[in-house]
């Protein structure tokens, strides 16, 4: 195992405070190891089963191998899948495709379509299951599916406050009752359960083009993904615009002038405990939100190595080189396993696992380098 170290600039967090996990090794799966098409739009995670949904077809990944490739002829809806969410009582997938929603159960697709369901639209970005409900986020508005009475119940901007109907992302928030949805052009939106109630957050200085008041609402009105984070019960949207955070009475935004955020274009954002992640077009990028302190990963332009770039709370930074890195700089979304992730690229699905040992070095040699620029060699053999 050989790492390179760069320190590009010294800061005293980096010696004191609360240094971050870092991804040192990344293992990456495309078209070369049984991938069907190199874009990925989604991946989740269930257990040791991990699925992707790709430009071709939907795939599992068991034991470090694909395992099988879904497609339209094995009964898939759409060879395109966006968005796939798993039912944690039956384990079974519910899958929004280009062609409506599929359900995967006992290892059979049953299938819903516009003309035939309830469904509003057969363009489906995102899905997600709160018992007894699907919810789909459709070009047309919301769509929800009773899984034990086959009801569906829609909203557009007809019945509902959508400035724009069209729905990129679905969240459950179950411990405070409520469901969020990310909409292209009209913010973000809120159903209270109990009340059943639709409530609209958006920009507040209504400018498409800059951000004039940083934390006094929704950062912009685009939101390509939503996420709840129960720990914190925090939701966090994406945008193409930078990262909005709700704690429920105030916004925290972020922007990469203010922050170590990669690029304020967001596909998506996960959140657990302190972690906020974010899947941007020129890396994955992660906040603790405890000490405000960031980490990016992104290919080398120069090499193809791995980079991993610290930005302190003191805005210092730090950038290791690593040997293996994550599959592409466009990142378009992202899963937990453990403590390892599950990365959707442009160019493939790439596993991110964290070895603490590599990471005390990796730290070890920071200390032991602080020269702006400098660069030094770590060298260990793999398994000590």
């Amino acid at each position: 195992f050989l790492a390179l170290l760069l320190v590009t600039a010294f800061s005293a967090a980096l010696f004191g405070a609360e240094k971050p996990r870092l991804i040192t090794r990344w293992e990456n799966f495309t078209t070369a190891n049984g991938m069907p098409d190199p874009k990925v739009f989604c991946v989740t995670v269930d257990g040791n089963q991990v699925w992707a949904g790709t430009e071709d077809g939907l795939v599992l990944i068991m034991n470090g191998k694909v395992q099988k490739v879904f497609k339209p002829e094995d009964g898939l809806a759409n060879r395109v899948v966006m968005g796939i969410a798993v039912d944690k009582k039956t384990h079974d997938l519910w899958i929004a495709t280009f062609g409506g929603v599929s359900h995967f159960s006992g290892g059979r697709f049953e299938n819903f379509h516009n003309l035939t369901s309830g469904l509003l639209n057969d363009i489906c970005y995102g899905i997600a299951v709160e018992d007894p409900y699907v919810w789909v986020a459709t070009t047309a508005g919301i769509s929800r599916y009773n899984m034990y009475t086959g009801e569906w119940t829609d909203w557009s901007e007809k019945n509902a406050p959508f400035h724009e109907p069209w729905t990129y992302g679905v969240a459950p928030a179950d411990n405070i009752g409520k469901i969020y949805f990310a909409m292209w052009g009209g913010g973000l939106i809120e159903y209270d359960k109990a009340q059943g109630y639709m409530k609209a957050y958006t920009d507040p200085d209504d400018e498409m083009e800059l951000v004039l008041f940083r934390n006094q609402g929704l950062i912009h009105i685009i939101v390509s993904n939503v996420a709840y984070n129960p720990d914190t019960k925090m939701i966090w949207a994406s945008t193409y615009f930078g990262l909005s955070g709700y704690d429920g009475r105030n916004w925290h935004n972020y922007l990469t002038k203010d922050s170590g955020l990669a690029s304020d274009f967001i596909n998506a954002t996960k959140s657990r405990g302190d972690d906020v992640w974010s899947c941007t077009d020129k890396g994955l990028s992660y906040l603790d939100y405890k000490t405000n302190t960031w980490v990016t990963y992104r290919p080398n332009k120069k090499d193809g190595r791995g980079e991993i770039e610290i930005t302190w709370p003191d805005n210092t930074k730090t950038k290791f080189e690593t040997p293996t890195s994550i599959a592409h700089n466009y990142v378009l979304n992202m899963d937990f396993q453990g403590e390892d992730i599950w990365v959707a690229t442009a160019e493939g699905l790439s596993h991110g696992i964290r070895e603490p040992q590599k990471e005390a070095e990796l730290y070890a040699h920071a200390r032991n380098h602080r020269s702006t620029g400098e660069v030094a060699q770590a060298h260990s053999q793999k398994g000590d």
